[in-house]
């Protein structure tokens, strides 16, 4: 793995917790400035969790460039979330009660592990990405979301993220049963906006009680 178990973490200590929000951070970004986000958010008694990307980074190039032009750095990367999954798991936090969250970078990394992973969890949150690659392989994606709710956020234009392929991602979600939000701001910047966290909020954490329900 090139990628170094480095996880950080903040909220409710795992021992303790019966949910955990995995927040993801863009390119040259860090886990402590993912985390701090957290603020933003209406989450009680979660414990929050960031790896952190060695040399700041997931993946060299751009998240539509040709898949095998990333590696071995993306497959390392996802292997990190599974990594990351799997120990929340074993500390008795079951799939459907974690949730992730993703910025730029992160949430390119966060849609295609979640969705490559497809099962039921807690909610999704990308801002500002969307599934990886020159073309969208969707026979990586054989299970499906089980009615997970995800929101995506984007601007339009944005100069990483064709918002074209955000709408393009949240139609395959869709199809795999997930309940997607999509929201796309004219001309935001490459910013994660006030509205969007709102937005989040009532969508993903005030949706957790209904879990259970069929979509």
């Amino acid at each position: 793995m090139l990628h170094q178990k480095d996880f950080k973490y903040n909220g409710t200590p795992l021992k303790d917790a019966k949910k955990a929000l995995i927040m993801v951070h863009g390119r040259g970004g860090f886990a402590e400035d993912i985390l701090a986000v957290a603020d933003h958010l209406k989450i009680e008694d979660f414990a929050l969790v960031a790896p952190q990307a060695y040399n700041n980074s997931w993946y060299p190039l751009s998240f539509m460039a040709p898949v095998q032009q990333n590696q071995p750095w993306l497959d390392s990367a996802i292997e990190m979330l599974q990594l990351l999954e799997r120990e929340l798991n074993e500390e008795g936090i079951a799939s459907e009660d974690i949730y992730f969250f993703g910025f730029s970078q992160g949430a390119c990394l966060t849609l295609e592990y979640v969705t490559r992973n497809a099962k039921r969890y807690g909610g999704v949150i990308g801002i500002i990405g969307g599934l990886i690659g020159k073309d969208i392989n969707t026979g990586n994606y054989l299970t499906n979301f089980e009615g997970t709710p995800v929101y995506l956020g984007t601007s339009d234009p944005d100069a990483h993220v064709p918002a074209e392929r955000v709408q393009q991602t949240a139609d395959i979600l869709r199809n795999k049963n997930a309940q997607v939000e999509l929201q796309i701001f004219p001309d935001a910047g490459h910013v994660i906006l006030p509205e969007e966290l709102g937005r989040a909020n009532n969508f993903i954490f005030g949706y957790s009680g209904m879990k259970n329900e069929k979509p």
